[in-house]
């Protein structure tokens, strides 16, 4: 690994209205942002096998459309910290905002008879997305993103506490540990954020590898790709029981959780 700064690299400058705390090409000359990059895989891979195990048990699309969504954040964020250029960036971001709209309609449509279109909400959920893609691809401004990223989310914290709390109280383990990873995650990127010069000092001092420990906006897509997917489980697990299913879950080599799910009797 190359010393602990900021580098030119196989992508050229950068041109995205974001930059992060790692120091760019430090690992790779291909990969602008290296433990940023390689972090995105939990949003890749395990959504791939939750979508594949969905339509194994030939549930409803939209929760197909779910894990494929947030497959699409990790592809877009992906390239985005590998090549630090705005076009990518629009990849990353962009999708956050679809992805939550989809997992708003799950959520809210989870004790409807199968077979029914909320048409309201789908509208009102479309034209979110569009308004806001159209407003911040004039603006250009991250905050405004992030402000609206952070509505849907608080929907999304909402309609889950209710859920855990009134309907389905021994689903709460699940529904907290989705929230609290995603709490720890948005604390790391605020540290990461506040504090990234003092994390860059204290990288020069430490071994390379020791040093990746300190990458906390990795951290931050390691712990937001948990809490997302587990917040996936909770919503499917939700729907599955209201129709009567036998949800069950199982943990893949005794670590990652993923949902199984037997035909009512």
């Amino acid at each position: 690994m190359a010393p602990a700064a900021d580098r030119e690299g196989y992508w050229g400058p950068p041109t995205s209205t974001l930059e992060w705390c790692e120091e760019n090409y430090a690992v790779s000359y291909y990969i602008a942002e290296f433990w940023n990059t390689v972090s995105n895989l939990i949003f890749i891979l395990p959504p791939i096998y939750g979508a594949i195990q969905t339509y194994k048990d030939g549930l409803e699309k939209r929760y197909l459309a779910a894990y494929l969504c947030l497959t699409a954040v990790g592809l877009g964020s992906w390239c985005f910290h590998m090549t630090l250029k705005y076009e990518m960036q629009l990849l990353d971001e962009l999708p956050m905002i679809y992805s939550c709209c989809v997992f708003v309609y799950c959520l809210y449509e989870c004790f409807k008879y199968k077979n029914t279109v909320n048409y309201p909400l789908l509208f009102l959920l479309i034209t979110y997305s569009v308004v806001v893609s159209i407003v911040y691809l004039n603006l250009k401004e991250p905050v405004f993103h992030q402000v609206m990223y952070g509505t849907l989310v608080s929907i999304i914290v909402l309609r889950s506490v209710y859920i855990v709390l009134w309907v389905y109280p021994w689903l709460r383990g699940l529904g907290y540990t989705s929230l609290t990873v995603f709490l720890m995650g948005f604390f790391l990127w605020n540290v990461d954020n506040i504090f990234c010069d003092k994390l860059r000092a204290l990288r020069e001092k430490m071994p390379p590898v020791v040093g990746a420990v300190t990458q906390f906006h990795a951290w931050w897509h390691i712990l937001t790709g948990l809490g997302s997917y587990l917040h996936i489980l909770l919503s499917l697990y939700t729907r599955t029981l209201f129709l009567k299913h036998r949800p069950k879950v199982k943990f893949v080599f005794g670590i990652w959780p993923v949902l199984l799910v037997e035909p009512p009797k």
